[in-house]
């Protein structure tokens, strides 16, 4: 069995809201648990083991009627909690009961719980202001990437690639000519980066004149990245013209917003990857936010090559050491707080026995 790689007693963002309408359920897979999630009752949302314990057939492949998730293959039709509520010419009382997750709907995301349920406290799910605030607007999107989460956390805590991997966007010469400092606070980790009296790359310069300003002119640029656990990384990214205090110029002096990174494992070599942009400049401006979406998801596209190709030489050379060097602090310090995190988990598995109800081996003779 590999080693465990990722937390499982964590909130993940697993899709987000629009991805589950209807009738019609999504069959996604979390940190290696295979999950259906579908609206119940008065829209409320659900999550149960994908599998029928009829003949193990996708439950996600089905349809929901009347708040009850119906299997696509011979018609059970299973609750929320799990449990198996009628089936054609079938007595159910003595059907297993499935595995249900906890699981939540906020800020437009649908989060999950994948570990211990008895440990899935809804207060942990991270206050996001810029979600419910109508003074910032919120664009973004959803990239499936064959690679280890840890992939992604390395490289959003090191955006000295953006300097060649979006030399034609965001990345310019004095962004790995600038140091680079890394703080450990508790669980999070800030890295930060900061640029003056420099000229703006092509996306930022748009993003200038997105918000009335002159984009021809030296400016001062920062980069602040936050990793918090399991999996989040968000980072304060702008420019603002030059001698006007950088990060923190005023709003009509600056163009600045917050990337949004939500990393989700879905095996120990494959990611879901919500990605996104808020700013508090112009939130009224649809098709600034539109315009913004389309030009960061093309430079969150040029990520994807470089991750799955540094994935596949991951696993054909297990045995190369790799460097750290300074500017892999902030992946480095992620690392130790997710392996912590593990450790944790593992040690109060020891104690803890599975319960029957919630046992991962579904599959069980009916007798009448």
């Amino acid at each position: 069995m590999s080693q465990q790689t990722y937390p499982k007693n964590a909130w993940y963002v697993a899709a987000m809201s629009e991805e589950v309408v209807g009738s019609q359920p999504l069959g996604r897979k979390i940190c290696g648990e295979s999950i259906a999630f579908y609206r119940s009752h008065e829209d409320e949302i659900a999550a149960v083991l994908d599998f029928c314990p009829h003949r193990g057939a996708a439950l996600s492949l089905g349809y929901v009627e009347e708040g009850l998730l119906v299997c696509g293959y011979h018609g059970l039709k299973m609750g929320a909690d799990g449990k198996t509520k009628e089936m054609p010419l079938q007595r159910v009382k003595g059907f297993p009961c499935m595995k249900s997750y906890a699981v939540e709907e906020r800020y437009g995301f649908i989060w999950v719980w994948p570990g211990d349920q008895s440990q899935a406290d809804k207060a942990l799910i991270p206050h996001l202001e810029w979600a419910v605030s109508p003074e910032w607007a919120y664009g973004g999107g959803l990239y499936h990437i064959n690679c280890d989460y840890r992939l992604m956390i390395d490289n959003l805590m090191d955006l000295t690639h953006e300097t060649y991997v979006h030399a034609s966007s965001i990345g310019q010469k004095e962004i790995d000519e600038s140091p680079v400092s890394t703080e450990v606070e508790g669980d999070k980790v800030i890295t930060s980066r900061f640029m003056e009296n420099i000229m703006a790359p092509p996306f930022w310069q748009a993003a200038l004149r997105g918000n009335g300003l002159a984009d021809n002119v030296p400016v001062d640029r920062w980069q602040i990245c936050r990793f918090s656990p399991p999996s989040h990384v968000m980072i304060d990214v702008g420019v603002a013209h030059a001698g006007n205090g950088g990060f923190d110029a005023p709003a009509n002096k600056k163009a600045s917003s917050t990337v949004v990174d939500f990393i989700t494992p879905e095996t120990e070599t494959s990611i879901w990857y919500f990605w996104g942009m808020a700013r508090n400049f112009k939130p009224e401006d649809q098709a600034l936010t539109d315009t913004i979406r389309e030009g960061q998801g093309k430079i969150f596209a040029e990520d994807l090559e470089v991750l799955e190709r540094q994935q596949q030489n991951l696993l054909a050379f297990p045995d190369y050491d790799l460097l750290k060097l300074d500017i892999d602090a902030g992946g480095v310090q992620s690392r130790r707080i997710i392996d912590r995190l593990i450790s944790k988990e593992q040690t109060a598995k020891t104690s803890i026995s599975v319960s029957p109800s919630q046992s991962s081996a579904p599959l069980q003779t009916v007798s009448f």
